[in-house]
């Protein structure tokens, strides 16, 4: 396309040399240092595992990765279907309104201004046992127990439903200007042939939006494999009794808590190997079809 090819290197070479320093350089290290013993954070390592793979061996062993393992799994199905599912049904609704969009564009989005943390806050006073927000709405109902939404039997739902509220508006907001970018004429062709609505949305917005959704999928199938900072205000330490451990989580726990950098380093790849596996999953579910 370009006969001389010098100034596009020169302009792409500072973005490389960024990706070099803060990306592949800390990654590479990090693989390095899941098979040295490093205890203190900054600490220089004190030599080899013996056996060298004891970090990658405990994984297996360790029942707190089961439990953070196999509730990431469930926070991916919570992401795919309660975030980007609730989005498309919600742009696919507001995408239909002559009137009062912008409101509903600023309503929706507006959880993802407001920080993790301030969430987390929220949503503690929220779910209290006692005086809680939801446990008096419900008083007011006639419930004569209080229900401890931090429990064994609640903690997951109570830890997901802010998760997924939070991300709603993000993927509203990216399907939404999907919609947009679809011509009115298709919509106005198919109303002459007599279409539905139903119809419309069936054979015109979905397949046009098929990259899109696409899109929305692996991030937020990513999103949930390293989510850490609301769950971490709400349920600390994977509390109760470590039911609730995300892999991004324990990774956070190991490296700042439980002074084992190198273990943590171990969970880190472990999340970047199954972004880039899951990923790759999304992209073949979701490759070009004929509709």
């Amino acid at each position: 396309m370009y006969k001389n090819k010098k100034p596009v290197f020169f302009f792409l070479f500072p973005a490389f040399l960024f990706l070099a320093l803060y990306l592949f350089y800390p990654f590479l290290r990090n693989i390095l240092n899941s098979f040295q013993i490093i205890k203190d954070l900054g600490a220089p390592a004190k030599g080899w595992n013996d056996p060298i793979y004891k970090n990658y061996a405990k994984l297996f062993t360790d029942k707190n990765m089961g439990i953070a393992m196999k509730n990431t799994l469930i926070m991916i199905v919570v992401t795919l279907l309660g975030q980007v599912g609730i989005a498309l049904v919600l742009s696919l609704m507001v995408d239909n309104i002559k009137r009062g969009a912008k409101f509903f564009r600023i309503v929706y989005f507006f959880p993802i201004v407001v920080s993790a943390t301030a969430l987390g806050l929220l949503f503690n006073l929220i779910f209290l046992y006692d005086k809680g927000m939801l446990n008096q709405f419900l008083e007011m109902f006639g419930a004569t127990k209080l229900t401890d939404w931090k429990d064994s039997a609640h903690a997951m739902v109570t830890m997901m439903v802010p998760v997924m509220w939070q991300y709603v508006g993000f993927y509203f907001i990216i399907l939404l200007t999907g919609l947009n970018n679809i011509s009115d004429e298709l919509y106005e062709s198919a109303a002459i042939d007599g279409a539905t609505t139903w119809q419309k949305v069936r054979y015109i917005s979905l397949p046009l939006l098929h990259n899109v959704i696409c899109t929305c999928s692996i991030l937020a199938v990513t999103g949930a494999l390293k989510v850490f900072d609301l769950p971490w205000v709400m349920l600390p330490n994977g509390m109760p009794m470590g039911e609730t451990w995300l892999t991004g989580t324990y990774m956070y726990y190991w490296a700042f808590q439980g002074k084992d950098i190198d273990y943590s380093c171990t969970v880190a790849i472990v999340i970047v190997i199954l972004g880039i596996i899951l990923s790759k999953v999304v992209n073949m579910i979701f490759r070009e079809k004929d509709y």
